[in-house]
Parts: C-alpha cells; sequence; structure tokens
C-alpha cells in the first residue's frame, strides 16, 4: 500500500510516519515536509518551503491512501490566513491530489471544536474543511477529534503547560472524553483507518483513543 502523509514532522504525523515506516503492509510513504527526513527505502520525502510547491512530483506517483496530520494555531501561524493555508487549503489540495491519483481512503486530524455554527476562526475552519472533505468522495472517510494530545511539542503552549499536569495527575478518575490522548494511539487509528477502511464516513472522538489497542 501507498500512503501519502501531510504533518509527518508534526505531534502526531511523527508517530504516524514511523509506524507506516516499519508496518509490513505498507511499501511506500510519501511525505512533503518543509525540511528533510531521514532517508529511508520506503519513503519519498519532496522537500519545500512551500508544501504546494511538491505537487507536480507527487502528481505523478499512484497513492492508494492519505493521512492528514498537519494542524497549527493562529499564533503560531501568525495570522488567520497563514493559519487558513495550513489548516483548510494544504489538506483540501493534497486531498484532491491524492484522490486523482487513485486513493480509496482518507484519515484526518481535525478539533472536537469543528463547526461552522460557532463563530471562531479556528473551530469554523476546521468545520469547513471537515465539510468539503467528505464532499471530495473517498470511499473511506475517516475524521479524528481528539481531545488534549499529549507528548512533547517543540512550541511552548502556557495553557498545555498549565492543564497537563492536572490532566495527568486526575487522569483514573476523569471521563474518557477529558483525558489526555496519547499521540502514539492517535498515529495508530490513523494508520489502522486506511489499512482496514470501512466504506463511508466514520467519526473517532477522545473516548476512542485513550485506550486504543497497540499493534
Amino acid at each position: 500500500m501507498r500512503v501519502l502523509i501531510l504533518g509527518a514532522t508534526g505531534q502526531v504525523g511523527r508517530y504516524a510516519l514511523s509506524q507506516a515506516l516499519a508496518h509490513e503492509d505498507i511499501s511506500l510513504i510519501i511525505a512533503p515536509t518543509r525540511r528533510a527526513l531521514p532517508a529511508h527505502p520506503k519513503l519519498c520525502n519532496p522537500v519545500s518551503d512551500d508544501l504546494e510547491q511538491t505537487l507536480p512530483g507527487i502528481q505523478a506517483l499512484t497513492i492508494d491512501a492519505m493521512i492528514c496530520a498537519i494542524g497549527t494555531t493562529i499564533a503560531k501561524a501568525g495570522s488567520k490566513h497563514a493559519f487558513r493555508q495550513i489548516d483548510y487549503v494544504l489538506p483540501i489540495t493534497f486531498a484532491e491530489t491524492a484522490l486523482a491519483r487513485g486513493a480509496w481512503a482518507c484519515a484526518l486530524i481535525s478539533s472536537p471544536g469543528a463547526s461552522l455554527n460557532i463563530p471562531l476562526t479556528y473551530c469554523q475552519t476546521k468545520g469547513e474543511l471537515e465539510r468539503n472533505i467528505k464532499k471530495l468522495g473517498f470511499h473511506s472517510l475517516t475524521i479524528i477529534r481528539p481531545g488534549m494530545i499529549g507528548g512533547h511539542r517543540e512550541e511552548f503552549r502556557l495553557a498545555e503547560r498549565v492543564i497537563f499536569p492536572i490532566a495527568k495527575a486526575l487522569g483514573p478518575i476523569l471521563p474518557l472524553g477529558l483525558r489526555i490522548n496519547p499521540p502514539e494511539n492517535i498515529a495508530r487509528a490513523l494508520i489502522d483507518s486506511v489499512l482496514y477502511r470501512k466504506n463511508g464516513i466514520c467519526l473517532l472522538t477522545s473516548r476512542d483513543l485513550v485506550d486504543y489497542p497497540a499493534a
């Protein structure tokens, strides 16, 4: 199976990449990134500061499935326009390319706040992405809305530094929907969704990810 991974250097994407490289049923991973990844016999790694510039090379490849783990915040992106480019334009553009190159399945990380009815740019952008990726016509589409994502981030996020220790301490007694989601669990759910795909649209939330079964 040949899988396109968008966001392979991110919090969850790097786990998805390592799991895909180790999986015997995946023969090729296409991972466009802004900085080069370590070489691997199964890895095709187009590199450009502008990820859209990698599309011409990708459009010559056959793709069976796409995993979209790309995402940022308005603060990190620097503007609402830059945020939309990363969290909406790139996912839709690469999904259209994957579909045109034969992709049957797509698995996407979204947000529990994804909604066109919430008057916040972040929520509306995620809601628009979910709505429009559904319209593209993948035979199998899995949308994952994780809660708090665990692990180490390169950038500092004050709210997470405050909330995570509390969530970890209270983890055993918190409802599943409020517990921290290990990024490796989310990555396994992404991989499983495109490998063991089912027809139609599937939604996974924090409740499904906290104790997601190991491979």
